[in-house]
């Protein structure tokens, strides 16, 4: 998949999206290394801190399905080139410390960077 399908794919879930507080609904679509796309949006709850981004709801189905390879994740918001949260930054981190990110828009536009970019000291178990 290209990126800008990928892009595309992540504004098209957004309208998923449960986001009655902050009315900011956002979509993921993460490429896992066999060539799988799995989408994520975010949810929220009355109790902000149980509310889920998009980035962690796809990255979290993928593993539940036996992924553990990702390439690359497209995020999509309302505003320009969307930013995953540090919450999200550190996760993607983990699971994929040379992830790259494309920060999408409404019209299809990105920015392409590395998961490494966005969070350079990454909290990890290794010295």
């Amino acid at each position: 998949m290209n990126d800008r399908d990928l892009v595309k794919l992540a504004n098209d879930v957004r309208r998923l999206a449960y986001a009655p507080y902050s009315e900011f609904p956002v979509g993921a679509a993460l490429l896992c290394a066999d060539g799988t796309v799995v989408t994520g949006v975010n949810i929220e709850n009355a109790v902000n801190g149980l509310s889920l981004c998009a980035e962690r709801v796809a990255l979290f189905k993928a593993i539940s399905e036996g992924k553990r390879e990702f390439v690359k994740i497209a995020v999509s918001c309302q505003s320009d080139h969307c930013r995953p949260c540090g919450a999200c930054r550190q996760v993607l981190h983990e699971h994929a410390p040379k992830l790259e990110v494309l920060m999408g828009n409404p019209q299809g536009d990105y920015t392409r960077t590395t998961i490494a970019e966005l969070l350079p000291d990454a909290f990890t178990l290794e010295p």
